[in-house]
């Protein structure tokens, strides 16, 4: 059973940074295509970064670019979202999800995510 535990969430300042991490386990030891989605109160859960197997690709959405940075650590099983300058509409949940099956490039759609982690919390006061 493949598992997704984010962490590095909390209460914040407008301004600050912030970085998410997200650790990946389970029975296969080939990473995976991965995404970090976020899902403010009341609005649809949607896309922040995804970045490929290999980590030489990387997507963002418009709302995030030039603050937020996905990198991963295949050694670790582990992917990051390094946030700069958090705005109050940054508060949501974050989570970290899978793909299993795309071997290149990178899955920029919530229905390609095969596994999804439980969240973390980012609350942005102003």
């Amino acid at each position: 059973q493949v598992q997704l535990v984010e962490s590095g969430g909390g209460l914040v300042q407008a301004g600050d940074s912030l970085t998410l991490s997200c650790a990946v386990s389970g029975p296969t030891s080939s990473p995976y295509a991965m995404g970090w989605f976020r899902q403010a109160p009341g609005k649809e859960r949607e896309l922040a970064a995804c970045i490929s197997k290999s980590g030489d690709g990387t997507y963002y959405a418009d709302s995030v670019k030039g603050r937020f940075t996905i990198s991963r650590d295949n050694a670790k099983n582990t992917v990051y979202l390094h946030i700069l300058n958090l705005k109050p509409e940054d508060t949501a949940v974050y989570y970290c999800a899978a793909d299993r099956y795309r071997l290149v490039g990178v899955s920029t759609t919530r229905g390609q995510y095969d596994y999804w982690g439980q969240g973390t919390q980012v609350t942005v006061s102003s």
